[in-house]
């Protein structure tokens, strides 16, 4: 049976093939070298103003270069990447056959958070100019994303109260040990595990201290800024919590953020950024339960956008449905409520102060006759109480727009998940690369999103265009003409802006 043969190792090519000749002129590498090369990067804040003393420095666009490469082949470890500069052509061609070693290559990932972050709005900008950004319906929503600390290495109050007391009840047990043992030979071994129970005592005492100190209800040792987080139902991760804006037209991100904190007080801001980033609050914004705030609702009413947030159950049901405090219907002339058995609750007039808020109370002296109390109430004292906060009537507001609106609200999902899914299960980039702090998670954040934006332009216009189809240099020429009229608008950014405008 014949099979295909190879050629030999050893022989000599008489037209050798250069690199240029190597990479095929759709190859998606070529559009990634016009992408950064159109791209002031000191503009963006990579730093360019090396010192002549000691070896030379490589030009940010190539480690640039190289990571928008690597992010986009599922490839983040700065050792791979610094083997692939030495055995992957498409590298070669992209890096000139530069090859840096994996901390240089790593070092820059981690000092550049704030320009990767603009090199994100560069791709947001190109979006628009290609008309893919209907900037008049967004999603907003978060997804944890776990951090490079192990659950050991997170420390609470109570998880260090527990090992301290291990400790004491094995360093008790090591004493009453040494006083009943003869042997000096076996005295020497239970003093070295008293003194090393007592090192780990004393660890724990000093995180103790960090942790006051701090003013934090938990330490991370490995990556200090992360947090230990419900992922989903009841499983937990020492997680960084991404919160992300996208754009419901072709589900394009416009917007993230890397912290630490749930969802309940992050709304109001991801919406004075979608504000400045669109240049409108002409559009309406999708959020799940989580973020159904009510000083949140407070800030999307001066900015005068609208939201649609999903309504959570009563926190506080009546024995019967028909008596939830949804069904009390408030009258805004008189400041009372009306309860389903058309008896009046009143106010005093007083606020009192809750969790970051405050509030009244509204009772009726007519609960304690009432022939339904125990449908409306469980208290035995004082009746049915309701209470009212300042923030109601913002939290009503939008009640009203999810009523109005049901069909809208349902596309939240498709659109902000969207991202997600592509990220975390298709590329599976579910952990973060980098620790030690939250600026150096943003930088690997950003740069897989500046890959799926990237991706999701070039696809979507080869998807919704038949020139494009055919045609594929054409979008690496409008990338490059879009790209030289961005050249201003970056100009018009100091280096430290960490928001953009577009």
């Amino acid at each position: 049976m014949k099979f295909i043969s190879g050629k030999d190792r050893k022989q000599t090519c008489l037209f050798p093939v250069s690199l240029e000749d190597s990479i095929d002129q759709y190859n998606s590498v070529r559009a990634i070298d016009l992408f950064v090369n159109q791209l002031d990067l000191e503009d963006l804040g990579f730093r360019l103003d090396h010192t002549e003393n000691g070896p030379p420095a490589y030009h940010p666009s190539a480690l640039l270069k190289l990571y928008i490469y690597g992010y986009m082949n599922r490839i983040r470890s700065s050792r791979i990447l610094e083997k692939e500069c030495r055995r992957n052509i498409e590298v070669m061609w992209l890096l000139e056959s530069l090859t840096p070693d994996h901390n240089t290559i790593s070092n820059f990932r981690k000092n550049n958070p704030q320009a990767i972050k603009k090199v994100f709005f560069a791709t947001v900008q190109i979006a628009r100019n290609f008309g893919l950004i209907g900037a008049t319906l967004i999603a907003g929503d978060s997804t944890k994303i776990r951090a490079q600390n192990s659950k050991k290495n997170n420390f609470n109050q109570k998880k260090i109260n527990r090992h301290i007391e291990y400790i004491d009840n094995k360093l008790e047990q090591y004493n009453k040990a040494l006083e009943q043992s003869e042997s000096e030979d076996q005295k020497q071994e239970i003093k070295k595990d008293i003194d090393k129970h007592q090192g780990r005592r004393k660890q724990y005492k000093e995180l103790e201290k960090q942790l006051k100190e701090s003013g934090e209800p938990q330490i991370s040792t490995s990556d200090p800024d992360s947090k230990h987080m419900i992922v989903r139902n009841n499983i937990t991760e020492v997680a960084y919590c991404v919160q992300t804006t996208v754009d419901a037209k072709h589900n394009i991100p416009v917007d993230y953020l890397v912290t630490n904190e749930n969802d309940s007080k992050a709304m109001g801001q991801m919406l004075q950024r979608a504000k400045t980033i669109l240049r409108t609050n002409t559009f309406t914004a999708l959020y799940d339960k989580g973020y159904h705030t009510g000083s949140q609702f407070r800030i999307a009413a001066n900015l005068n956008i609208q939201t649609l947030v999903a309504i959570p159950a009563y926190a506080s049901k009546a024995p019967d449905p028909k008596y939830n405090s949804g069904n009390f219907k408030y009258n805004r002339d008189s400041d009372n409520y009306t309860c389903p058995e058309n008896n009046i609750l009143k106010s005093n007039g007083s606020w009192y102060k809750g969790n970051n808020y405050k509030f009244k109370q509204y009772k009726t002296k007519k609960c304690k006759d009432c022939p339904v109390r125990e449908l409306c109430t469980t208290s035995k004292i004082n009746g049915k109480v309701l209470q009212r906060s300042e923030f109601h009537q913002y939290i009503e507001q939008n009640a009203e727009r999810v009523l109005q609106n049901p069909e809208a609200y349902k596309k939240r999902q498709a659109i902000v998940e969207h991202p997600y899914g592509t990220i975390k299960r298709q590329w599976g980039f579910d952990h973060i690369m980098t620790k030690n702090s939250k600026q150096r998670a943003s930088a690997d954040v950003g740069l897989i999103f500046i890959v799926y934006n990237l991706k999701r332009i070039w696809n979507t216009l080869k998807t919704n265009n038949k020139l494009f189809q055919s045609l594929h240099s054409i979008i690496l020429a409008l990338i490059t003409i879009l790209l030289s009229l961005l050249e201003p608008f970056l100009k018009s950014n100091t280096k430290n802006q960490t928001l953009t405008p577009i």
